[in-house]
């Protein structure tokens, strides 16, 4: 106690330098408590289900075809149900926005479809009734039911005990509540209220739908106990084999590269933001070791001052464990209040990454400061005490007594291990934050060059909004009366719908042929985007006609078969020109899947090419060109998912309460929901670009500053301390542009060495950081040289003040001090 004291009283004896300390510790470990809030619970915690780490994901995959993850089709739940030793349990599952609530008062809300296995696949028992039947996942009259969650129960049902029986109207029809989950139900980033069957016809799960319908349907199973990945996988395997050996397209299928991939639900689901996370997490860990390194320097320089005073206690008995005690004490202390400081920073930290998007991220709604985030920001700040304690008890206790009473005095110059050591910390700060600085500017370039790619149409006063038309319903006339209304709206330039917009996150390929199309020899049919469009859709959004023309509402109510394809579509097949008159067999519905639907002998399916348009950035904007896509007429009368986009010329979500009023008019039984301009859309597809690089800017300038402030305080030190030496020397007849050179020489010094191994060290983790970066190099030179530069002329700066300092000193005042 007496130690914690003294060590106290000596930290209020310096504010300055405690204060420096303790902000250089709170924001270091503060920004490193919140990135490692989000990677904690992204990557890190468990799913909420018993034993998470046995669920699994299946997915089919035609690489060859260019589609990675397809889904799985109603045939593929079927024909695996059951069949693979190493599931206890297998499911499907699909998201949908679909219309509930009462004629008049009907609002667009996310629900999922699953299959009567899903919650005893994952581990869930309701809090009330039951799951799902199998005959509930026939299709059949009078069967409908839902399972609503907690949420739902307590706001729109009042928390009524007795709703088991109670019907809730989803998309105009009565389903029976049949259900309830608990409290803390949510499955992985879905904001689904309401769950439903997959409800099937036979004629669905027969084999030749087996690579159809896919896409949107997704399938998870649970691992037996003693179950490993890798015989789930070889079964899988052995099974698609033994199923694929009377199919017709089976050759098809191997040219395309199929095959079912089994890989871990955590880690598949949070894949794609993984990189970006680690990428985080490292930049904000070298901010903590130069914080740590800034830290180590500013101890060092105090314990050279206090030197004299350790000499003299351990001349008068003090051991050597109990230097090292008070040196641990006090440094512990020091960094313990900057974790408590810390903890504040984070907390804001993770506020601000909210705002920058992060809750939008897989699994991102689980994003929180809590308790155990607080531990381990408290364990890790006195570990980093001990880290930092180590360089400062060794150095007080490897000072011979003698000589430290004679050179770490006030009159004394520094011994040559002091100055190496606090050399070669500044060096390494340099190089951290080099590095640091140089992969910022890597991320913001890859950004700035990802916002310059054009995405094929004018976002600019578009708003997009997504309905759905229940099979009950005939979409063709709904949304020719609604694309009328709008039409007439004051300052509506255009308005059309299409089954989905471009950065939607929903991107499914389907297969698309010309007729009499042959792939060439070892190449596989290609899977192209394939939508359904209505009304002046290409005008509203902007994309360009190339030749021929745009599809109309028109079309959609016409015998003959038209269709539009864009650049990219037409120049893969016909290189040369002359797409317009030729005809393809497309899939014709919206959902997505590689199967062709028809061959040459079927004529009545061929489409007529009339029009070729731009092409258009659908999944991201940095996918890379040639993907090709097809417009088609509106065909699907019943059980869709429609966007409606409009260009208006006021501000485009100024026009959203009347887009909601006029889908109400048009038909109070519908409700349009997911309303966004294609600006943010744009903006919100690139979270997981612009976050990162803004954090990790951040980052680097606090690291340039905490640089600058070692180098300063490192060379003021060392003027302070040689102050009699410097007036010696100019009483002697040295010059004062002497005195500041040499003092001035050793800041380049130290820099060269830094930026030097800051070279190494950014062209390594441009290495690392390839697989995040956009049509920019790892070793970026332009990058390098401007690093470089901004070092140099911040660390200059910091040599400059000491070495003009130095200048300045008066022989006569500097030895009457001593």
């Amino acid at each position: 106690m007496n130690n914690l004291r003294f060590a106290f009283r000596q930290l209020c004896r310096a504010p300055a330098f405690t204060i420096t300390a303790l902000a250089t510790v709170a924001i270091c470990l503060g920004a490193n408590l919140a990135i490692f809030g989000v990677i904690n619970s992204i990557l890190l915690r468990p799913l909420p289900f018993p034993q998470s780490d046995r669920l699994v994901t299946i997915f089919n995959t035609y690489p060859k075809a260019g589609v990675e993850n397809d889904g799985s089709s109603i045939t593929n739940y079927y024909e695996r149900r059951g069949n693979i030793p190493a599931f206890s349990s297998l499911s499907i599952f699909r998201d949908f926005s679909e219309v509930v609530g009462e004629t008049g008062a009907a609002e667009q809300t996310e629900i999922m479809r699953v299959s009567p296995d899903f919650f005893a696949t994952l581990g869930v028992n309701l809090a009330m009734g039951r799951s799902f039947t199998e005959a509930e996942a026939e299709v059949a009259h009078n069967n409908g039911v839902a399972v609503v969650t907690d949420a739902y129960w307590r706001q729109r049902l009042n928390s009524n005990p007795n709703v088991l029986g109670r019907d809730v109207r989803v998309n105009t029809m009565p389903r029976k509540i049949v259900g309830v989950l608990p409290p803390d139900f949510r499955f992985l980033s879905s904001e689904a209220r309401l769950f439903l069957p997959i409800r099937s016809r036979p004629a669905e799960r027969t084999p030749q739908q087996r690579h159809s319908d896919g896409g949107g349907t997704h399938m998870i199973a649970r691992l037996k106990p003693g179950a490993t990945m890798a015989e789930a996988q070889s079964q899988i395997d052995a099974h698609n084999a033994a199923v694929e050996e009377d199919n017709p397209e089976a050759k098809m299928m191997t040219e395309a590269g199929f095959r079912s991939l089994v890989r871990p639900l955590h880690a598949e689901h949070v894949r794609s933001i993984r990189p970006t996370l680690l990428l985080m997490q490292a930049g904000v860990f070298f901010l903590l070791l130069i914080g740590a390194v800034n830290l180590v320097n500013l101890l060092l320089i105090r314990a050279s001052g206090r030197a004299k005073e350790m000499a003299i206690r351990r001349s008068m008995g003090a051991s050597r464990a109990h230097v090292v005690r008070q040196v641990m004490i006090e440094t512990i202390l020091l960094t313990f209040v900057g974790g408590l400081l810390g903890l504040v920073v984070g907390t804001w930290g993770i506020r601000l990454l909210e705002v920058l998007g992060a809750d939008r991220l897989p699994l991102g709604a689980h994003i929180a400061f809590d308790g155990w985030l607080a531990l381990i920001g408290l364990a890790g700040a006195v570990v980093l005490g001990i880290g930092i304690a180590v360089p400062i008890a060794w150095f007080n206790l490897s000072s011979h007594l003698a000589h430290a009473l004679q050179s770490e005095s006030r009159t004394g110059t520094v011994s040559r291990a002091a100055q190496r050591l606090r050399h070669g910390f500044i060096v390494a700060q340099i190089a951290l934050a080099f590095v640091l600085l140089a992969g910022a500017a890597l991320l913001g370039l890859s950004l700035k060059k990802v916002m310059a790619v054009s995405p094929g149409f004018r976002a600019d006063h578009v708003l997009t909004g997504e309905v759905t038309v229940p099979f009950s319903y005939n979409a063709r006339p709904f949304l020719d009366r609604l694309l009328e209304a709008i039409g007439q709206q004051p300052g509506v330039g255009a308005a059309g719908a299409i089954t989905n917009v471009p950065l939607s996150g929903e991107n499914g390929k389907t297969a698309v042929t010309p007729k009499g199309y042959v792939p060439p020899a070892g190449q596989s049919l290609q899977g192209h985007y394939s939508y359904q469009v209505t009304g002046d859709y290409f005008t509203a959004l902007g994309i360009p006609l190339r030749e021929g023309r745009f599809l109309t509402s028109a079309d959609s109510h016409r015998a003959d078969r038209v269709c539009v394809v864009d650049e990219d579509f037409a120049r893969r097949y016909w290189p040369h020109g002359g797409a317009l008159g030729q005809r393809i067999f497309p899939n014709t519905r919206s959902a997505e899947g590689l199967k062709v639907q028809g061959s040459d002998s079927d004529d009545a399916k061929l489409f007529t090419i009339v029009g070729v348009v731009g092409a258009v950035k659908q999944a991201e904007l940095t996918e890379p060109q040639g993907q090709g896509a097809v417009y088609l007429p509106f065909m699907d009368s019943d059980g869709i998912n429609i966007f409606v986009v409009t260009r208006t010329s006021q501000r485009p979500e100024a026009f959203a309460e009347t887009l909601r009023k006029l889908v109400r008019v048009t038909n109070s039984d519908l409700a349009i929901d997911n309303l966004r301009s294609m600006d943010t859309r744009i903006a919100e597809s690139l979270i997981a670009r612009r976050s990162p690089a803004l954090l990790v800017g951040i980052f680097a300038g606090v690291a340039l500053l905490l640089a600058a402030i070692g180098t300063y305080g490192v060379l003021s030190y060392a003027v302070a301390q040689r102050r009699r030496e410097i007036g010696i020397r100019m009483a002697l007849g040295a010059q004062r542009e002497q005195i500041g050179a040499q003092f001035f020489s050793l800041g380049v010094r130290l820099l060269v060495a830094g930026t030097l191994l800051g070279l190494l060290g950014a062209w390594l983790a441009g290495k690392a950081m390839e697989n995040v970066l956009f049509d920019v190099p790892p070793l970026h030179f332009a990058i390098l040289l401007g690093t470089a530069a901004i070092m140099s002329a911040v660390s200059l700066v910091a040599c400059l003040i000491p070495a003009h300092r130095a200048t300045k000193v008066d022989p006569i005042i500097a030895l009457r001090a001593e």
